[in-house]
């Protein structure tokens, strides 16, 4: 399938699909992962991977990449359905702040809303992958394995 959106369900308890973000789960706040739950996965799953990516933030790389890395997660076995607020287990990959694990919102102050990609990325296989992977190098280790994908997008905005 490789990267396109299928019909798996990604939601949250902690906000709505394009609504706004608690300050309990950004920088100005606890700093901790929201929980998340998704449904529909195909039959076929044995992992899963999540990613949460800023494509607002006002960053372009020299590889042509954009935006903030917040959160790398994986090593998701396929039983698995929903991940607790401030969830310890599985693997954790570096984000853009150059630390593992999840790291929330906190765009410039005046920049104005960004938007928070919470990716899910069902597997065929499952992964014993090791921690510290970037975001890019995930994808370059699972990107043949991804059977189907979606995404919740929460916003946030400093002022």
């Amino acid at each position: 399938m490789g990267f396109a959106l299928s019909s798996m369900r990604v939601t949250s308890s902690a906000f709505e699909h394009l609504g706004p973000m608690p300050a309990k789960y950004t920088g100005e706040g606890e700093d901790v992962s929201p929980p998340l739950a998704w449904s529909g996965a195909p039959d076929a799953t044995r992992g899963f991977a999540v990613i949460c990516h800023d494509p607002d933030a006002p960053l372009v790389a020299k590889n042509g990449t954009y935006g903030f890395v917040h959160w790398v997660l994986y090593n998701i076995p396929g039983t698995v359905s929903e991940l607790p607020e401030a969830v310890k287990e599985y693997t954790a990959g570096k984000n853009d702040f150059g630390t593992a694990g999840y790291r929330g919102p906190m765009p410039p102050n005046g920049h104005g809303r960004h938007h928070y990609y919470f990716w899910v990325l069902a597997l065929n296989e499952p992964t014993d992958l090791p921690a510290g992977l970037t975001l890019w190098e995930l994808l370059e280790r699972i990107e043949p394995k991804v059977i189907a994908m979606n995404r919740l997008v929460g916003t946030y905005e400093r002022r």
